[in-house]
């Protein structure tokens, strides 16, 4: 297993390199504007060359996960609208379209579907019945949005990739899947030859970004996952309740940023800077710090995951706790502003003036 690995881990850098050529010749560049604040055109080309090495090691695997070229052939179209989006800048209409249809395509050819949301309210399991396909739609959608929106700093998406894939992976180990645990840590290994391009630790000339293929490959890979091991039928491998705490930094992060924007009348989908990732960063933190802080939140609340899901703690318990813990983050977010020059003067660092 440990060569298979490391066959893989090189397999990634290889095609890291050789996509950093192709995106240069074909214009698929990240160039800095008003919101990217870095130097020089980045190839996007991490996302592209994760879903090439998946598809490679899942092809000459056979038999490895089920319904496996739906599977494939969903990344492939995913990464492929992305590209298109990271080259062209398609509208979001184009790109929640597509995702709604592989949405579609994952319930109606691989019966992948959310039927029960367990025993959330503590008043008895909830059955979705006639609206399970619809709600598999928007927690697709919205995952893959969620993963999408948190891609903004180096290493982020990345880390928090590697956060939820190997939370998943440990429950599933400990549930006897060991096929699914294993693509869980080979997309951890896929992740690493990605974070040390994108962080410039091989040299900033070879910096590579993720892209929006990336982000939306990984976000539909998550719920793949998640959907399969919470809706199994007889005994679920993890409960759905768990989920929300293995993807809780990007879900909380993209809830709460697009009920701010709709407030403010803005579209929920128009970019900003008052992610979490900003506000750290105005809170005096450099990127690496940023990151750091980020990933080892993220880390915990999907160990509580892991350790609610072990000591089987009632699902009620698990929601209600998400829930306040997301409420206390809708109110620091909503007064990010006084938040930020309050820690800021305890820091001793001068404060900012924000825009109403």
């Amino acid at each position: 297993m440990f060569l298979d690995l490391l066959f893989t881990f090189f397999i990634a850098f290889a095609i890291l390199f050789l996509m950093r050529k192709v995106a240069r010749k074909v214009g698929l560049l990240d160039k800095p504007s008003g919101r990217k604040l870095h130097s020089g055109n980045i190839p996007l080309v991490g996302g592209i060359s994760i879903c090439i090495t998946i598809i490679h090691y899942i092809y000459s695997h056979p038999g490895m996960i089920n319904h496996a070229n739906l599977y494939m052939l969903c990344i492939c179209g995913l990464t492929a609208v992305g590209a298109l989006d990271d080259r062209f800048d398609l509208s979001v209409k184009i790109r929640m379209l597509v995702q709604a249809l592989i949405s579609i395509a994952m319930i109606y050819f691989a019966n992948a579907e959310m039927h029960s949301l367990g025993n959330l309210l503590g008043f008895g399991v909830i059955e979705l019945g006639m609206f399970g396909s619809l709600i598999t739609i928007f927690a697709v959608i919205g995952c893959i949005n969620a993963f999408n929106m948190v891609d903004g700093i180096d290493g982020l998406l990345g880390g928090l990739s590697i956060v939820t894939f190997g939370s998943v992976g440990i429950l599933l180990f400990l549930s006897g899947e060991q096929s699914l645990s294993y693509l869980c840590l080979l997309l951890v290994v896929c992740m690493i030859p990605y974070i040390l391009m994108n962080l410039g630790l091989v040299g900033h000339k070879r910096k590579v970004f993720m892209g929006d293929a990336g982000s939306m490959m990984i976000g539909f890979t998550v719920i793949w996952l998640l959907i399969g091991a919470s809706q199994a039928e007889g005994n679920p491998m993890i409960r759905p309740v768990t989920a929300l705490w293995l993807i809780a930094v990007p879900l909380m992060d993209m809830v709460s940023i697009m009920i701010r924007r709709v407030k403010q009348g803005k579209s929920p989908f128009k970019p900003d800077r008052d992610h979490l990732h900003h506000i750290c960063q105005r809170l005096g933190c450099s990127s690496l710090q940023t990151l750091t802080l980020i990933c080892l939140t993220a880390s915990l609340f999907a160990g509580i995951g892991i350790v609610g899901e072990i000591l089987l703690l009632p699902d009620y318990i698990m929601f209600y706790g998400f829930i306040i813990l997301f409420v206390i983050y809708l109110a620091l977010l909503a007064n990010h502003s006084t938040v930020t020059n309050f820690i800021r003067r305890k820091l001793n660092l001068p404060e900012l003036t924000f825009k109403s």
